[in-house]
């Protein structure tokens, strides 16, 4: 049968039609997915039986593994989210509401992709969102695209406190410094690198004049037309371009079980769009 791609909504996000991930693919399936996965940003797969070795195969199709980091999973290639355990191990994140994030933005290399397999899901809620961030900064006004391309933004990763809560502040908290504006490594697209879970501060401006820049982003990221809310099914199996999308999660009952198999895929350190567009600009 031959793949079809059906989009999930104009900015983001396709249905692939015609696979069952238990059979392997050749270097021409996974050449036709890869240039889909960079077109669409999310690719889901629905009724999917497979392994945990099946996903991993899967995996290496689109880069290295990351490893989780600490905790009695470490050293695993694969992942279990959700509020229940695994093997007598808890699988990891905490319950609740997630704000849109991207793995790894406090740290100099972010996830590139993440795969989810759903295992278990609540009557309701525990939905993943998605925003592209192409497409938000596509659709920016030229004035802000052209005050953003030279800023850096810090992101830190503490969900109780913030980087400027002197007070509360521990030295421990992981945090770093990239590009406003990335390019992405496989297409050279520019993408805005902003979030609402992990962004603190743009390098350089004051205090309320950053807050206020980083407010603005945010709210247009998370325009409803940029953004697809997955209900999941059972068997849905979903890979995420993590550069070029951010990623929430809504609530839901804790007292229902919400399980997902996750592998995640290594990323590289970010490269500012505007070097790109500074040696296109000394090519010409």
């Amino acid at each position: 049968m031959a793949i079809e791609f059906r989009p999930l909504i104009p900015a983001l996000g396709a249905e692939v039609v015609g696979l069952d991930l238990r059979e392997p693919l050749d270097a021409a399936g996974i050449e036709t997915l890869a240039r889909a996965w960079h077109r669409f940003g999310v690719l889901l797969f629905r009724d999917q039986q497979i392994s945990a070795e099946d996903q991993k195969r899967f995996t290496r199709y689109f880069g290295s593994f990351q490893l989780p980091r600490g905790g009695p999973q470490r050293n695993n290639e694969i992942l279990f989210i959700g509020n229940t355990e695994v093997d007598g191990i808890p699988a990891d994140i905490p319950l609740g509401a997630m704000q849109l994030h991207q793995d790894g933005a406090y740290g100099d290399r972010p996830t590139k992709a993440s795969l989810i397999l759903a295992l278990e899901l609540p009557d309701r809620g525990g939905d993943t969102l998605w925003a592209s961030l192409a497409n938000a900064y596509d659709t920016l006004p030229a004035a802000v695209r052209a005050r953003i391309l030279p800023l850096d933004i810090r992101f830190n990763f503490d969900n109780q406190t913030t980087i400027r809560d002197l007070a509360t502040w521990r030295k421990d908290i992981p945090d770093y410094t990239h590009p406003l504006v990335v390019a992405h490594p496989d297409t050279g697209r520019p993408l805005l690198f902003c979030n609402r879970l992990m962004a603190d501060a743009i390098v350089g401006l004051p205090q309320s004049e950053s807050d206020e820049l980083i407010a603005l982003l945010n709210a247009h990221i998370e325009r409803p037309e940029n953004v697809y809310q997955h209900v999941w099914r059972r068997g849905d199996f979903v890979i995420w371009d993590n550069l070029a999308t951010a990623h929430g999660r809504t609530d839901f009952d804790p007292n229902q079980t919400r399980l997902l198999r996750r592998t995640t895929i290594m990323g590289s350190r970010p490269i500012p769009y505007r070097d790109t567009v500074t040696v296109a600009a000394s090519a010409g």
